[in-house]
């Protein structure tokens, strides 16, 4: 199988379904991208991914991954592998010393897991075939200078709740809470009240 190696170029809410977000990949070595509509809760668990962020307790994800390290396995890379009245399949490719094992996943939660493990992400030619959209010149102009702009400042992305003060945090609670990301907002009330705990 000749696989595409694709990576994560954006994610934003859909225009048509407000409760769904759109997950953009792009072909590292092309100008396709294969977007991809996934769940609200798939969407915070890549984003608090993306963004560095530590919550206060392991977000399902989180805790898959930690079992996956506590047993000495690695995931390898994820591969999506069919697509079939619109839904995307894939796999999780795992190894354990010698052992390689392919199992079964939803994309989305598939893509959560990549962005924890740091492995790559792949398709094939006849998914890009099917779903892909080739950008224009200037809108992959546009995709490039993003790319470079996070590169330059990788710094913000690694920083978590953890390294904010707590005046900081309650500026972006507030911010959060006018925004109506409520779950951003539980993420950070559950970091002030850890903190409060500690200095009683």
């Amino acid at each position: 199988m000749n696989k595409i190696e694709l990576e994560i170029v954006a994610l934003s809410t859909t225009v048509s379904q407000t409760q769904n977000y759109a997950i953009v990949l792009g072909e590292v070595e092309g100008n396709r991208r294969l977007p991809i509509i996934i769940g609200g809760f798939e969407a915070q668990a890549i984003a608090v991914a993306l963004e560095g962020m530590s919550p206060g307790r392991p977000m399902t994800h989180d805790l898959f991954k930690n079992t996956i390290d506590a047993f000495q396995s690695k995931l390898k890379e994820i591969v999506i592998t069919n697509l079939v009245d619109g839904i995307f399949y894939s796999n999780l490719v795992f190894v354990n010393q010698s052992k390689t094992v392919e199992v079964d996943s939803r994309t989305s939660d598939a893509l959560a897991l990549a962005v924890r493990f740091g492995c790559p992400i792949y398709t094939t030619e006849h998914i890009m075939d099917q779903a892909g959209i080739v950008l224009e010149e200037e809108t992959e102009n546009e995709v490039q200078k993003e790319k470079s702009r996070r590169k330059s400042q990788p710094n913000k992305k690694e920083k978590g709740l953890s390294d904010y003060e707590e005046d900081e945090l309650e500026d972006i609670l507030a911010k959060a809470l006018d925004e109506e990301d409520y779950e951003k907002a539980a993420l950070i009330r559950d970091e002030l009240n850890k903190r409060k705990d500690k200095g009683n």
